[in-house]
């Protein structure tokens, strides 16, 4: 009987490590997701067209046609598209006077690694 609870406890500490790994892995996700759609809000309130915007999703898509060995899909999908949004060149492109306002240098966008 003794046995049998020690096992069930092993099941347990191992399925408890499987759970927090899924935590982790969702929230770097959420992460990834959220710089996304900053960089989304940015480029739209810097009146991006539809088509420059389509090109860089299609450009996204493209690369992450073969997943990379190891790496999660979805990841590595937000990871790109990020890379790809943040290398817009409306976002480099910004008037003197709005690069130089208070609110830019206080700019709640953190692009994580």
């Amino acid at each position: 009987e003794l046995q049998q609870k020690v096992e069930e406890t092993e099941v347990l500490k191992m399925e408890l490590q499987m759970l927090e790994t899924e935590r982790v892995r969702l929230s770097l996700v959420e992460e990834k997701l959220l710089d996304v759609l900053q960089l989304l809000q940015q480029l739209r309130d810097l009146n991006i067209s539809k088509r420059a915007l389509g090109k860089i999703l299609l450009s996204t898509l493209e690369s992450c046609r073969d997943p990379q060995p190891g790496k999660a899909q979805l990841l590595e999908v937000l990871d790109t598209l990020q890379q790809e949004l943040a290398a817009c060149e409306l976002l480099h492109k910004q008037p003197l006077e709005q690069a130089q306002s208070p609110r830019s240098l206080s700019n709640p966008l953190v692009i994580s690694c």
